[in-house]
């Protein structure tokens, strides 16, 4: 009976979260904004998430021209659906809203061209690469072990050979992404105006000014500051209520 009623409490939670959803987006098709953002936001306060919920809120603040929540949740959706083009394009249509003009330095030697080749994917793109490579070679080791020719045999031990290091690369790339996205912290800056100061309080000089929809990368916190690095290298200490953490 408890299984019952957890199934039907569990369903109904779904329903009104997608009954919620579906209303979010009838409201943005009229250009009612303002409600379509309180619909998907209610859904969120039912913990329900999702790249295409997060998407359409980014969308909606979008259209509000607000820079910041815009971003963020843009930003949140690619985390989840990394590989959405259309959400990235949209991002970069929001980016330009933004007042400050931030270059990415870019990075040299062994550690951008590693980085460079596991960030093709992301690790569940690489894990799910690693479980194909190992299915096929046990597709090979089966076709060695009933091969009745020399040739064939050969064949499918030198495959087994050549998916063995295949598997150890795409492991190792699935593993080196998962560690790269657990210690990146990226944050939206959401006050109009912020100031990055040297040291963790008021008093401090200011390292630079910030303004909303700014992308900066959380390093350490002390209290009510973050240590932040912006894309060019730009380190210093922000109040933690001025950003927010994508993840």
């Amino acid at each position: 009976m408890k299984h019952i009623l957890y199934i039907l409490l569990l369903t109904t939670q779904v329903f009104f979260a997608q009954s919620g959803f579906e209303k979010g987006n009838e409201l943005y098709k009229n250009g009612k904004y303002d409600q379509a953002v309180e619909a998907y936001e209610n859904v969120l306060k039912e913990n329900k998430q999702s790249a295409e919920l997060y998407f359409n809120l980014g969308n909606s603040y979008y259209k509000l021209n607000k820079v910041a929540p815009s971003i963020y949740y843009y930003e949140k959706a690619l985390v989840l659906n990394p590989n959405d083009s259309e959400t990235a394009n949209n991002l970069k249509f929001a980016q330009k809203r933004t007042i400050d003009e931030i270059k990415v330095v870019p990075k040299v030697g062994f550690g951008k061209l590693l980085r460079d080749f596991t960030g093709i994917y992301n690790y569940n793109t690489w894990a799910w690469i690693s479980v194909v490579l190992a299915t096929s070679f046990l597709l090979f080791f089966v076709g060695y072990y009933f091969s009745e020719t020399t040739v064939s045999k050969r064949i499918f031990f030198f495959g087994m050979f050549v998916l063995i290091f295949l598997i150890l690369v795409s492991v190792s790339s699935a593993i080196f992404e998962k560690s790269h996205f657990d210690k990146e912290k990226p944050a939206i800056v959401f006050a109009e105006i912020a100031e990055v100061r040297a040291e963790p309080q008021k008093a401090s000089a200011a390292v630079i000014v910030l303004h909303e929809g700014t992308k900066v990368y959380v390093q350490e916190k002390v209290d009510n500051w973050k240590k932040v690095q912006l894309s060019d290298g730009t380190e210093g200490w922000i109040e933690g209520s001025f950003i927010r953490e994508v993840k």
